[in-house]
């Protein structure tokens, strides 16, 4: 996910967006989640953004949709805004097993896991790596595979590789990354807040998180066993309609839910009734 890029927010938009607080995770660092209490009883969702967002870019449109129905819990991923901070080369499994340990330690578990563009991946291995701790999955526009061609997985790769070798340079030697072509913190149309998000990004990290993006592959993605729905932004550019849809067919039992939008739907007002619809649909099906 390039960066959800949003429209000027309503007026009420400071009490649409949950305040947060941050979580140790012993070894591996402190997090940063917002949460929102859902009714009594509810299941829990867990949101997981997309490359260069945050908790807060990717699902500032859902939070109050969704706690009608749920429990939300919504970290930053490591390297993006908040979240957690490491020399490591980024990992999404590391993703997938900070997220497990601050389950594990705020007692918000199992969860409906929820992914998004990059989240998919990472709720794909919450899965895999933990699956005590995950009851079902949401994919929004993201696939177990986003570079099916070899030559052009390679090529990525290659220049991700040489782009985060000189960011972790810079960043030795200066602490400071420069700023990138790609993010544009004057835009006139995007928000404040949204511009001091993406300031709180870890640029290393992030060039680090396009490359193992690039890397990732799920041939186990058949042996899902937990109720499962795709969202498909039928228009999306960055992850086509056609890889979201062989996710949803190598997933047994999963039910597809469209949205006629591009790869930033979710700055959409309208991409919560699909999101709320297809997460209702896999809780209905935990057992």
């Amino acid at each position: 996910m390039a960066v959800a890029l949003p429209t000027p927010l309503r007026d009420d938009s400071s009490r649409r967006l949950p305040y947060g607080r941050r979580i140790e995770l012993g070894e591996r660092g402190t997090t940063f989640i917002r949460e929102v209490e859902g009714p009594p009883g509810a299941p829990t969702v867990l949101l997981l953004h997309g490359w260069v967002a945050s908790a807060g870019l990717n699902w500032f449109q859902v939070f109050e949709p969704l706690s009608q129905h749920f429990n939300v819990v919504a970290p930053d991923l490591r390297g993006h805004a908040r979240g957690l901070r490491t020399r490591r080369i980024f990992r999404l499994a590391d993703c997938a097993d900070d997220c497990a340990e601050m389950l594990v330690r705020t007692d918000h578990g199992p969860v409906i896991a929820v992914g998004y563009s990059m989240g998919g991946p990472v709720a794909q291995l919450m899965w895999r790596r933990h699956r005590d701790l995950v009851d079902g999955l949401v994919l929004c526009a993201t696939s177990a595979g986003f570079m099916p061609h070899r030559m052009m997985r390679r090529g990525y790769q290659t220049m991700m590789l040489g782009v985060a070798a000189v960011a972790r340079i810079a960043a030795a030697t200066s602490g400071v990354i420069p700023s990138l072509p790609m993010v544009n913190l004057g835009a006139s149309n995007m928000p404040a807040w949204a511009a001091d998000e993406m300031r709180r990004h870890d640029w290393r990290m992030i060039l680090e998180a396009g490359h193992s993006i690039s890397t990732y592959h799920a041939p186990w993605i058949r042996d899902v066993d937990v109720p499962a729905s795709v969202v498909c932004t039928t228009e999306d550019h960055g992850v086509p309609a056609s890889l979201q849809l062989e996710t949803a067919e190598a997933i047994r039992g999963a039910t597809v839910h469209r949205v006629a939008d591009g790869h930033l739907a979710c700055a959409n007002p309208r991409f919560a009734g699909p999101l709320v619809a297809a997460c209702l649909d896999v809780a209905s099906r935990v057992r």
